[in-house]
């Protein structure tokens, strides 16, 4: 717990239990709704709404410490800030994976060739995972 603490206040967010709750459960799952999210943590906090689980994300959101990820026909999800990298969704079961690779030569050439001004690049890999294909 003491980690978490240590990032919100790296952050300038302010800890709370819901909010150190909200981060573990981040942690943990490594891609959740905000719906999730409130179904996990609202036993733990029986006055927590699902109007202050969406204050907090986007606190966290405003502060760079976490990242929404928009999947269409999905519900958005929600991890921790880390290192750059694309992922792998799943089609059949919804998993989504983080992928590490290189993809700098496509965030340059993309501008260059079009003179597009690109503020974000997102990468998103859909098929179907080891799970589903056994």
């Amino acid at each position: 717990m003491q980690r978490y603490m240590t990032l919100l206040k790296e952050h300038n967010i302010k800890i709370t239990p819901q909010r150190l709750a909200i981060i573990k459960l981040m942690d943990e799952q490594g891609h959740i709704s905000v719906r999730e999210i409130f179904e996990r943590i609202k036993e733990n906090f029986p006055s927590l709404s699902l109007a202050t689980v969406y204050k907090n994300i986007n606190a966290m959101i405003e502060n760079d410490f976490i990242k929404e990820l928009k999947i269409v026909g999905l519900d958005n999800k929600y991890e921790l800030v880390k290192e750059r990298h694309s992922h792998m969704i799943c089609q059949n079961c919804g998993e989504i994976e983080d992928v590490f690779t290189d993809i700098s030569s496509l965030e340059n050439s993309v501008p260059k060739e079009s003179g597009f001004k690109v503020s974000e690049v997102s990468v998103q890999y859909f098929g179907t995972c080891k799970k589903c294909i056994v």
